[in-house]
């Protein structure tokens, strides 16, 4: 059984701004810095270490693009006092003085990437040795995940860019005080994602097939990224060859319909033969909340539990966030299994206390359970082992899927589909026939379905252009249906999507205030 890694390295590191404080200043390293590290082969890989650290504080990304597409309602307390940033962004209404969790993205990728550049910056201090490729292919994609991200949230991020080749690259150098005043926006989304696709190649060829531990990235990991990067960039053709090598890589494979399928959640099935890559969590260490992020522990779980005095035999009570809609609900067919592996149905349950826009429905992927809290360290409900599941192969396969479809090989989108769709039921009684539609609007459907609660659907109707009508869909339900919440029947909010400009979250306002770049970066249209 796979023990989870205890992160024990940190090293110091600067994003574009300091956490909790108004101004930039000057602070002492509180780790190694470059000048005095890098003197032997195993500084590499406790530096690399601390760059998957920050692959922990990414629950945050997940649980904002979850609450921000219309399958999620961001529930909570019902007078809006905690978590009122998820709030707004579940409406639509946050703005670049939204922080939180907004910021905390912002934040936290940009520590990863400076964490991933103070290994490239200093890759040469020893010229050779054993596992030095391996670990600079780790690095490379780690800088791509954090810097996806970043594109994913915020569209043309800034970056330090290396332009001395015709292949531009982003700089292999940490950002320290005063770069903030001279970085600039790359230009478009499209370069960004130019810049990251560099990275995930030279991570492909310098890692390995598999790696001795499982929580590191291995070759088919980067693949699988560039994959997902290369859809979002719509280079179809590229993507699927990418993608096709992972799934003829023979190494992943779709948990079994029935037992298997139904314990994908459970911590048995962490790092399974359906993982690709996964972020890795442990309770080993207590968390407090003056530094959550310091915790090794996955702070989502409590959020998705219904709100006390709930006490179920398996599941604790929680904060009520992240409820399933109605309408996720009722688009799973009858059959499909991954429903009730998806969405706790507690209508009617009446333990439970009932928070914000609650109709009992629960987000199931991510629960925090009695047993969870039986061998956690420390008070405070922050360090819950949940791993992420950050690539999975039915998202490999269903990306395929799309990118073949949008290049012309209808046959291999089908065949991918259909093996996706023949889990969920059991059978292959329920495989596409053209007599269901547009093949692209049934491979998004499916993603919807397989992926739901899993932080991908708000992205995938962002860059399908289909974001739009799922929220105006979600708000003819509010008109049609008239649902209330609560003990004085409190009408449901309608969400004010507008287009050019909830595509992208906005820079937070501080960031831009401490980077004097108002005027050189600008703000993400429509939040000024």
């Amino acid at each position: 059984m796979h023990k989870k890694l205890f992160y024990l390295f940190s090293i110091y590191y600067l994003s574009f701004s300091i956490s909790s404080c108004s101004e930039f200043v000057e602070v002492e390293p509180i780790g190694p810095v470059g000048d005095n590290y890098f003197t032997e082969p195993e500084h590499y890989d406790s530096a690399l270490i601390g760059a998957y650290d920050m692959l922990q504080t990414s629950f945050w990304n997940v649980q904002t693009a979850t609450i921000a597409s219309p399958d999620f309602i961001a529930g909570g307390d019902s007078n809006n006092y905690d978590q009122p940033t998820l709030q707004d962004v579940d409406k639509m209404i946050h703005d670049q003085t939204t922080y939180e969790q907004i910021r905390a993205i912002w934040e936290n990728m940009y520590a990863g990437m400076n964490r991933a550049n103070f290994i490239l910056e200093n890759k040469d201090k020893i010229i050779d040795f054993e596992n030095k490729s391996n670990i600079l292919g780790q690095t490379y994609f780690l800088r791509a995940y954090y810097a996806f991200e970043l594109a994913k949230f915020f569209g043309d991020i800034p970056l330090i860019v290396d332009e001395s080749s015709d292949t531009h690259r982003i700089m292999e150098k940490q950002v320290t005080f005063g770069d903030q005043f001279n970085v600039n926006r790359v230009g478009s989304t499209s370069k960004v994602l130019n810049l990251i696709e560099e990275d995930l190649k030279d991570a492909i060829s310098l890692l390995p097939s598999s790696q001795t531990d499982i929580w590191r990235a291995s070759k088919y990991s980067a693949k699988s990224l560039l994959g997902r990067v290369l859809l979002y960039n719509k280079k179809y053709t590229e993507a699927a060859d990418q993608l096709q090598d992972v799934i003829d890589s023979n190494k992943y494979e779709l948990l079994k319909h029935g037992e298997e399928f139904n314990n994908i959640w459970e911590s048995s099935s962490e790092n399974s033969i359906e993982s690709i890559f996964e972020v890795q969590y442990t309770s080993v260490e207590g968390a407090s909340w003056s530094c959550f992020n310091c915790s090794e522990g996955n702070y989502y779980p409590k959020f998705n539990n219904p709100r006390s005095p709930f006490n179920g035999e398996k599941y604790i009570a929680g904060w009520g966030f992240n409820l399933p809609t109605q309408i996720l609900y009722d688009a799973y067919k009858p059959g499909d299994s991954r429903r009730d592996l998806t969405i706790w149905d507690l209508r009617t349950d009446t333990t439970r206390g009932v928070g914000r826009e609650d109709l009992g429905f629960f987000s199931k992927k991510y629960l925090a359970t009695k047993e969870n809290d039986l061998d956690r360290k420390g008070s405070d409900p922050l360090n819950y082992t949940n791993n992420y599941r950050a690539i999975r192969y039915a998202d490999v396969l269903l990306m395929a899927a799309e990118a073949y479809a949008m290049s012309g090989n209808s046959n291999k989108a089908i065949e991918y589909l259909n093996l996706v769709r023949a889990r969920a039921f059991g059978n292959n009684n329920h495989d596409y026939k053209s007599s269901d539609g547009d093949l692209m609007e049934n491979i998004i459907l499916e993603r919807r379905l397989e992926l739901a609660g899993e932080g991908h659907y708000f992205f995938d109707l962002i860059r399908t252009e289909n974001a739009l009508a799922a929220f105006e869909e979600y708000n003819s339900w509010i008109e049609s249906d008239k649902p209330t919440w609560g003990d004085e029947d409190t009408p449901f909010l309608k969400i004010d999507f507008k287009l050019n400009k909830n595509e992208v979250f906005p820079i937070p306002l501080v960031e831009l205030e401490l980077a004097n770049a108002k005027e050189r970066w600008g703000q993400n249209k429509g939040y000024n």
